[in-house]
Parts: structure tokens; C-alpha cells; sequence
């Protein structure tokens, strides 16, 4: 059908119209149509089968989406460790580099380059010394870093017990209160796992347990530099003295890897007075993560051995690069480059007056919480945010003996519903007993809103003063999601 239409003087025109049939069945598939008209809407999504047919990308992405809103908020999350919040250019970045596998060294030998950069960058940082030849590498996170640590130091006792002519059959690791991934390495290298426990006042491993527990077939100790449970350092200058007059008494010389996931992107910048790092010759490895404190997005961890020596030969496997070799070790194989080359851009970005702004602000907000905490309830601080002894967390337990209308399991359920994720659990051995709760501060967590948070924290505190708990939260029931 053609009609006349007739616009502003000399613009008249006849143009096609088509004629609306309210019989006919409209076309689900065009483009203009609503996804919440079309049949993709009106079913299930699949759970356990490949779909039958495909759908328009913006009908799968609202429909996807959709379901995210499901999980909590990420700049609310103060259980995890990991970054939240990252510039523009970050993404921007990341999208860059979303189809590069960072393995394919003469593939992609700028990314390769920008890899060993940051490793440089970072054995600098940890001072380690001129005389001597570092080596790094990057990983998916701490956890590998920590694996790839642990079997460098493996091969190394093994080979000396080997020149020794003595047996290598009975290794084990001397450890404080740590994260899984050590439990992992030990039950997947075969390695007996002596981590000393928690006692009531002693939230990290001290000298004089650790001191019990080695022995010849110690193939390191491991100090946690930032104990994921508490937030608090241990301090490796501590542990190495201890470990030297051992040597000097009984021979055996043990070695240290230094398990930096959060603490070694921070000390250097708000305590670089603290001695952690490769200051300490007993200290032959560090690991830490990226996508922590290093202020990268989430996929990043760096190990960087003392010097090439600490990093048996075995372990290395050479890959092609630019008509050369470079070395490589690590345990997962393709791998995205954004976070790698994500990393290069935070440091060159903030450089070492933007990491210590940043950090120094996000100590100053857990010490504010952490001082605003001790006014509301009968609590006992085992981390307050301060730089010299651990990372910007707050950790806290209701006093022995003393009664609330709430526990903390209670509380941090309570919390979710404004959408504050803050984990309550219970310790480890020999301290099951005690319910803690921690506070994360990170990046993008500004003083404004841990005011927000604490007035959410009062508003809790009032209802449970007007609805006292009668029947109290379960450990099991509240310890989902305290990221030991």
C-alpha cells in the first residue's frame, strides 16, 4: 500500500506503510522485539544440556545478566582479599588482551617482555641483591606461586640429603595457621605437613614451636606474611634468626619461603623498615599475589627466587622466543595475558608514591573502623590495622565471659541484608572455640563508606537489642565464605 505524506512545504513524498493484521502471528525473531515478549524469556535456561538452537547475543546477555544479580556486590565484599575496584584503562586493557595466550612467548613476545619486567620489578622491590641473579615468574595466583615455592624447595633438599648420601623419603614443612593451598602441596607431594596450631593469645607461629617441630627432612619453613585468618604478620626476620643459631648448633641449615600473598605488596610501601625480604639471606623465595594488594585484576600471582641457583634446573622447561629460549616454570600451561599486562600498568601507572597513597588510606580506614568497632561492643582486637603488624584488616572476638543478645554468626547474617558481606568463623585448631569476625579494607573501600558500613553495623546492633537471638547461628551455618 502507498500513501501520500506530506511534511514541511517541498517535502512531500509517497512512502511504503504496511497495515497492522491482528490475525497475523507477529515475527518473534525481529530485531525491535522486546526479549521479555520473545520465547527465550518464557523458558528455563538450560542446567544440565546443550541448548537445541541459538539466540540473539542481547537476548543470552540480558538473560545472563540477569542471573548475576544474584551474587552479592563485589565492592561490598569485605571477606575477600581481592580487588574489586579498577580504572577504566584496567578493562580497557583487559580487553585488549582477552585473546592472548600469555604462554605463546614468540606469539606474543611483548607480552612476554612486559612479564619479565614485572618480575624485575618486583625482586627489586623485595631487595633483592645486585650480586645476585633473580628469577620470577608469574602464575594464575598465590596459591601456584606458593606450589611452585614449595617444589624449588623440595628439589633442593632432596638434592642436598642426595650429595649427603642420606634418605629423601620423609620430608616435611614447618608452617603456621595457613591458607589451603599449603595443605594441597603437602597431600600432593607426599610431604608431611607440620603446621602449628593456634593457641588462645598465640594467633601465629612463634619461634619456639617452630623451632620444635624442624628438623634434617624440614625442607622449608614457611611464614604466612599476612595470616589469612587474622590478618597478622609472621615475621620472617624472626624465624630466620631462630633458624641461624639452629644451624650454628646443630648444622642443618633450613631454608625460608616467604608466603606473601597479601603483606608482600604492602610492607614495602607503609613499612619498608620491616625486614621480610630477600634482606634476609635465609629467605630463598618469595610469592605473592597480583590481584591482591598488587592492585591487578583477578587471575595474577608472582614467585621470584633469590637468585637462579635456588631454582633447580629440572624444574625449568625453555620455550621459544623470538628465535631464542627463556625459561619457564609453572604448573598451569594457557593462561590470559590482560592481568599480566594489567599488573605492568599499575606499576608504571601509580608507581611507588601511588601504591603507598593507596595502602596508606586503606590502613588509615581499618584503623578507623577497627577504633570505632572497640566503642560498640565488649570486643578483643587480634588485628587493628596497623602496618607494622599485618595487613589493613580488622579482626576481632567477643571477650571471654562476656554476653550478647547476639553472636557474631548472628551479626555478619544480619549484615547481608544490606548487602555487607562480612565473614564470622571459627579458628583454627587449637582454637575452635574462638568466633572471630574480619573486615578487609581494600581499594575503592574509602573512609566514607566504612562510615555507611558502621552505621549499617549500629542499626544491627539496635535490633538485636530489641530481638534478642534465642536460637544462635551455627558455625557451620556461618562460615561460607571467610576465604581461609
Amino acid at each position: 500500500m502507498r500513501v501520500a505524506f506530506h511534511g514541511w512545504p517541498g517535502n512531500d513524498e509517497t512512502i511504503d506503510t504496511v497495515m497492522f493484521d491482528p490475525n497475523q502471528k507477529p515475527d518473534t525473531a525481529r530485531s525491535e522485539n522486546s526479549i521479555f515478549g520473545s520465547p527465550e524469556a518464557d523458558n528455563l535456561l538450560p542446567k544440565d544440556e546443550f541448548p537445541d538452537y541459538a539466540m540473539r547475543a542481547e537476548d543470552a546477555f540480558q538473560l545472563v545478566s540477569d542471573e548475576l544479580m544474584l551474587d552479592g556486590n563485589a565492592r561490598q565484599n569485605l571477606a575477600t582479599f581481592c580487588q574489586t575496584w579498577d580504572e577504566k584503562q584496567v578493562r580497557m586493557l583487559m580487553n585488549l588482551s582477552i585473546n592472548k595466550n600469555m604462554i605463546d612467548k614468540d606469539e606474543y613476545p611483548q607480552t612476554a617482555a612486559i612479564e619479565m619486567r614485572c618480575a624485575a620489578i618486583i625482586a627489586n622491590l623485595w631487595n633483592a641483591s645486585q650480586n645476585e641473579k633473580p628469577i620470577g615468574c608469574s602464575t594464575i595466583g598465590s596459591s601456584e606461586a606458593c606450589m611452585l615455592g614449595g617444589m624449588a624447595a623440595l628439589w633442593r633438599w632432596r638434592a642436598r640429603r642426595k650429595a649427603a648420601g642420606k634418605p629423601i623419603d620423609k620430608p616435611n614443612l614447618v608452617c603456621g595457621p595457613v591458607q589451603i593451598c599449603w595443605h594441597k602441596f603437602c597431600r600432593y607431594w607426599d610431604i608431611e605437613m607440620r603446621e602449628i596450631p593456634m593457641a588462645p593469645g598465640k594467633w601465629k607461629m612463634d619461634v619456639d614451636r617452630m623451632l620444635e617441630q624442624i628438623d634434617e627432612n624440614t625442607i622449608v619453613v614457611v611464614p604466612t606474611f599476612g595470616v589469612t585468618y587474622t590478618g597478622a604478620y609472621e615475621l620472617p626476620s624472626e624465624i630466620a634468626k631462630a633458624l641461624d643459631a639452629y644451624e650454628n648448633k646443630t648444622g642443618i641449615s633450613v631454608d625460608i619461603h616467604v608466603d606473601g600473598a597479601s603483606g608482600g605488596f604492602l610492607a614495602p610501601f607503609c613499612a619498608p623498615d620491616l625486614v621480610f625480604d630477600f634482606r634476609i639471606p635465609r629467605v630463598k623465595s618469595i610469592s605473592a599475589s597480583g590481584h591482591k594488594y598488587g592492585l591487578a585484576p583477578l587471575g595474577v600471582g608472582w614467585v621470584v627466587w633469590r637468585d637462579i641457583s635456588e631454582l633447580p634446573e629440572g624444574l625449568i622447561f625453555n620455550v621459544n622466543y623470538l628465535g631464542g629460549e627463556i625459561p619457564n616454570f609453572a604448573i598451569n600451561f594457557s593462561r590470559p595475558a590482560g592481568q599480566i599486562i594489567c599488573q605492568y600498568y599499575d606499576f608504571i601507572r601509580l608507581g611507588k608514591e601511588g601504591y603507598t597513597n593507596i595502602h596508606t588510606q586503606a590502613y588509615e580506614v581499618a584503623k578507623y573502623i577497627s577504633d570505632e568497632l572497640s566503642k560498640l561492643g565488649p570486643y578483643e582486637f587480634i588485628c587493628t590495622g596497623d602496618p607494622e603488624k599485618g595487613i589493613p584488616a580488622v579482626c576481632f572476638f567477643i571477650k571471654d565471659g562476656a554476653r550478647t543478645n547476639y553472636t557474631l554468626f548472628d551479626l555478619s547474617d544480619k549484615l547481608r541484608t544490606r548487602g555487607w558481606q562480612v565473614p564470622a568463623f571459627t579458628l583454627p585448631a587449637n582454637c575452635q572455640d574462638t568466633v572471630v569476625m574480619r573486615v578487609m579494607v581494600r581499594q575503592g573501600f574509602s573512609k566514607d563508606l566504612a562510615d555507611l558500613f558502621l552505621e549499617d553495623y549500629k542499626r544491627m546492633l539496635s535490633f538485636f537489642e530489641k530481638h534478642p537471638v534465642s536460637s544462635p547461628m551455627t558455625a557451620e551455618e556461618g562460615t561460607a565464605f571467610h576465604h581461609s
